[in-house]
Parts: structure tokens; C-alpha cells; sequence
């Protein structure tokens, strides 16, 4: 999986060259280039790890890469590592890092060097080879559907970045909360069942989130143990969907986590399944109302699934989204659903994790894992959340045991970075905050822990999303 960009020869210095890839890279800074000198942004992730990259390269070849001919950046996984590029000459020495930046430079003679970087740049690495990306592999289960209707068209891809909240209650204090945070929407889950009303079952929170200001995200789920006949279950989701537009909401999320057996029939698990019935909610929510946004389900985040990717009781999320993209869900989709919430480290860390270095526990490979099938589609993270117990009278449930000595203040600090960093990254469209105001703390599920409205009734994430959102 890869982000690529490709910048040639037409500006005289390198720093010239660094701000128009990063121009076309993160859309929101391309106002940059209307400056008569444009200059190196110092702070930038991208171009510190460039940076980085070619000074080693320089270093280590002897060469002078001050001004290029050209140069490649890709946010890849190296499957064999971020040594796999190098001889070592003790092999186990090679360090268990998977995911980062790949800098490929071709100099001004058109020598070409490559360099590999971890996402927080403590890890480099110059190549003794140039390696090309590997041809995508089979994903299992994967199969185009000729047979999916033709798109309807929406006027609503695309956008600038977005804050909200999943509230359980717009009361007084959850909705300045969330105001203090800089946030814009709300998110409310919607459980479908056949036969219901859709204008009955949205138009009271709908109205209720537009009447304090914010825009309405729909996560529209339905009941798995109605789904028997697959086609007939379709076209009802679908026309509940339209309802639900048509009431007013600003965007839809079409299903939730369905690549787990919690939400869609075990033995049915299926990226290119799903995608059939995204494509007929798609269709049928653009007819109602062209302006809602639809995202696609997000996966629950999951290696569970081990080396084969799928079983009959789910799939792995990028496998099930693999097997979306090559159904052609791309098309089909204003933003790609997203989760993130089994996170103990800063986002702006790619190594570090006690549990082990699996894709889903850093920020910056679970937004690749799912911005990179889909060719270019923003994000949308549905649920992102960081879990603490501090503030509850007893310790966390040990299936949540991973999140222990995660504090309120690493909370507070970790959203706002990772709104600072999805804003930054030009890929995410929206980051809902799992969760704002929810008060249980059980011993099978403490989602109150993840609250940003803390026992006591403090809001310290407020205060550094807020700081974030309005600089």
C-alpha cells in the first residue's frame, strides 16, 4: 500500500521543489505557491523526514543532492521491514519497523538514490538499492462485481477538515464542550430495522443537532439477523438510507464495522459483499439529497484474522478493504469510514508500542492502511478516541487492559494532535471523536473512558482540541 507523488525539474533550488510536492501533496497548504520566494516550511513532517533522507544520503554516497533532477516520496509498508533495503551485516540486527516514508532521489548527473524514514524520523536508513514497488498481491475473496449500478452523481467529495463529536446528549454542557473544541459536527448511531419510518426514527436528532449549531452524521447500522435475503435487505437499507437524506442529514455512514461477525453475518464477511450494498445506499441517498456526504462502513481495526486475512467470523480491516476496492467501491463513496481507538502512544510516534509494531496501533499507518486502497478518496474517521481509566473507581476490563496507564492529559494531548495532524495531512475530510460525553463504565465495555468529558465533569481535551482547531 502507497501514497506516491512525483516532482520534475522547473524550480532552481530544492527548497523550491520540496514546497511544490508538498503543495500537491496537502491541497489545504498550496496557497504557498502564490508567494514570490516560496521557502522550506521548517516544521513540516514531510519535509524535516525529506530532509532527513537526503542529508543521510548525502553522508553516506559522498554525493551533493542540494539541487535534483527529481524526486519520489511513498508512505509504504515494507513487509520485510525498513532494513529490507540494505545488506546487514548481522541479520538480525534488522529492526521490526513496517511502515514510514520511502524518499527516492534522482540527482542532477540522473543518479538515482532511495531512502527509507520512520513517520517520527528517528529511524533512517539509505538504500543500497533502488527498489520499485512490488505488484499489488491477490487479496482473498476479492472479485470486481460487473454487475454494481452506475454512480449517481453528488456534489459532495471533497472538502476542507472538520472536527465533531459522537454525543450521547446535546444538553447544555456537552454542546459547550463541544463548541470549546472547535467541533462542528455530531455523530448519532441509527439501528435499522425493516419497516421503519426514517423521517420518525432521524428527524428529532437531526433537528436537535442543527438547532445548536452543528451538522448531523448519521451512522446508520442495520440488523444482521434480518439480512437472509441479501438483495430484498439491500433495497430496504437503501431506501431507509434516501429517508434519512432526505431528512437532513449532512452525511451517512453506511453500516458500521462490517467486517466483524458482531455486525454482519458470520460466513458472509466480505469486502465486495459489503460494497453491493454501499453501492445501492449510495445511489439511493445521491437521488434524495446530493449533498449529503456518504461514507463508507469503517472496518473494525483488527489483525485477529491472522496470515490468511479472513475467516468465517471476519475479515482483517485492510484485507476487507482491499476486497472493497477491487469491487470498485471507490466509487461509490464521498469518504472512506476510518477507525482509530486502540491507540497507548502520541500519533506523531510510528514505533514505541509495548504491544508490538501492527499497524493499527500507530495513527499514521492506520490512515494509511485506509486512505491508500481507495486512489485518492479522503479520510473520514468515524471513531477516534483515546481510552482512559483515570477519574473511575475501578481499573479498566482486562480485554481493555492495554490502556491502563494511559492518563486524561495524554488524552487531551493525543486528539489534538491527531486533529492537527489529519488537518495537516490534506487526506482526512473529518475526524469524529469517539466519544464526548458517554458516562458508562462497565466491566465488559468502559466506554465512558474514552470520554472527553471526564468524572467530575472536566474537559481538558476541549481546551487542546480547541487550542488546534481555531489557530
Amino acid at each position: 500500500m502507497q501514497r506516491k507523488n512525483r516532482v520534475v525539474w522547473g524550480f532552481t533550488t530544492l527548497a523550491a521543489l520540496a514546497l511544490f510536492a508538498l503543495a500537491i501533496a496537502f491541497p489545504a497548504a498550496s496557497p504557498v505557491m502564490a508567494q514570490t520566494e516560496p521557502t522550506p516550511t521548517p516544521n513540516d513532517p514531510l519535509w524535516l523526514a525529506f530532509v532527513a533522507v537526503r542529508d543521510a544520503i548525502q553522508e553516506e554516497k559522498s554525493v551533493d543532492l542540494f539541487l535534483v533532477r527529481a524526486w519520489d516520496w511513498e508512505q509504504t509498508e515494507w513487509t520485510d521491514g525498513i532494513d529490507s533495503c540494505k545488506t546487514l551485516e548481522d541479520p538480525l540486527s534488522a529492526r521490526q519497523l513496517y511502515w514510514g516514508w520511502t524518499f527516492t532521489i534522482t540527482s542532477l548527473n540522473g543518479a538515482t538514490y532511495q531512502g527509507r524514514i520512520s513517520f517520527n524520523r528517528e529511524i533512517v536508513v539509505v538504500c543500497d538499492q533502488v527498489v520499485t514497488a512490488a505488484a499489488p498481491t491477490a487479496v482473498p475473496g476479492a472479485t470486481a462485481n460487473p454487475n454494481l449500478p452506475p454512480p449517481v452523481a453528488g456534489s459532495a467529495a471533497g472538502g476542507a477538515f472538520e472536527l465533531g463529536g459522537h454525543a450521547l446528549e446535546l444538553n447544555a454542557g456537552t454542546v459547550k464542550a463541544m463548541k470549546d473544541s472547535g467541533m462542528t459536527w455530531v455523530k448519532k448511531q441509527v439501528r435499522f430495522n425493516v419497516g421503519e419510518d426514517p423521517a420518525a426514527k432521524v428527524s428529532g436528532i437531526i433537528n436537535s443537532a442543527k438547532s445548536n449549531g452543528f451538522k448531523m452524521l448519521i451512522g446508520l447500522v442495520g440488523n444482521k439477523d434480518q439480512m437472509g435475503d441479501y438483495n430484498a435487505y439491500i433495497n430496504s437499507y437503501a431506501s431507509f438510507a434516501a429517508g434519512v437524506a432526505r431528512a437532513g442529514a449532512d452525511a451517512i455512514e453506511v453500516w458500521n464495522e462490517p467486517n466483524i461477525d458482531r455486525e454482519w453475518p458470520a460466513g458472509q464477511i466480505n469486502g465486495g459483499t459489503y460494497t453491493r450494498m454501499l453501492a445501492a445506499a449510495f445511489n439511493a441517498i445521491k437521488q434524495a439529497n446530493a449533498n449529503t456526504i456518504v461514507v463508507s462502513g469503517a472496518p473494525a481495526p483488527t489483525g485477529f484474522f491472522g496470515a490468511a486475512g479472513c475467516t468465517a467470523q471476519g475479515c482483517n480491516d485492510d484485507v476487507f478493504m482491499q476486497q472493497m476496492a477491487q469491487a470498485g467501491a471507490a466509487q461509490y463513496m464521498d469518504c472512506i469510514g476510518l477507525h482509530y481507538n486502540e491507540g497507548i502512544i502520541a500519533p506523531t510516534a510510528a514505533t514505541g508500542d509495548p504491544r508490538g509494531t501492527y499497524p493499527s496501533y500507530y495513527f499514521g499507518s492506520m490512515l494509511a492502511r485506509g486512505y491508500n486502497p481507495f486512489g485518492g478518496k479522503q479520510v473520514c474517521w468515524t471513531e477516534l478516541g483515546y481510552l482512559s481509566p483515570e477519574g473511575f473507581s475501578s481499573p479498566l476490563p482486562a480485554s481493555f487492559a492495554w490502556a491502563q496507564n494511559t492518563t486524561v492529559a495524554q488524552q487531551a494531548s493525543w486528539l489534538a494532535d491527531a486533529a492537527r495532524l489529519s488537518a495537516q495531512s490534506g487526506r482526512v475530510r473529518l475526524m469524529i471523536v469517539w466519544n464526548v460525553d458517554f458516562p458508562f463504565y462497565t466491566a465488559t465495555d468502559p466506554m465512558g473512558g474514552y470520554g472527553m468529558i471526564r468524572p467530575g465533569g472536566g474537559c481538558p481535551a476541549c481546551a487542546s482540541l480547541g487550542t488546534v482547531m481555531r489557530r
